[in-house]
């Protein structure tokens, strides 16, 4: 049976992830109140944001950023955005 969670992102309920993506807080917070759609969304959006921002993940100061914008993107609030980013019509 799917796990379903109120995701905070789409504000409603939603299958879940199986796991935890992270390790810590973030990640149990992320696993209890973020869905599968909503992650999935997130990690193409960090795919974008890496590449236009040649981050490297190696540098702390990136992984703060991601963090930071990945919250922001979970909550529906301003977030970053490739320069001239159209989303896709659904």
């Amino acid at each position: 049976m799917t796990r379903l969670v109120f995701c905070r992102k789409y504000q409603e309920k939603l299958p879940g992830l199986p796991a935890p993506p992270l390790p810590g807080s973030t990640g149990k917070d992320i696993f209890e109140n973020v869905s599968e759609k909503a992650w999935k969304e997130w990690q193409g959006n960090q795919t974008m944001l890496i590449n236009e921002h040649r981050l490297s993940l190696i540098n702390p100061d990136a992984r703060k950023f991601l963090t930071q914008e990945m919250l922001r993107f979970f909550d529906n609030e301003e977030h970053a955005k490739p320069e001239g980013y159209v989303p896709p019509a659904s």
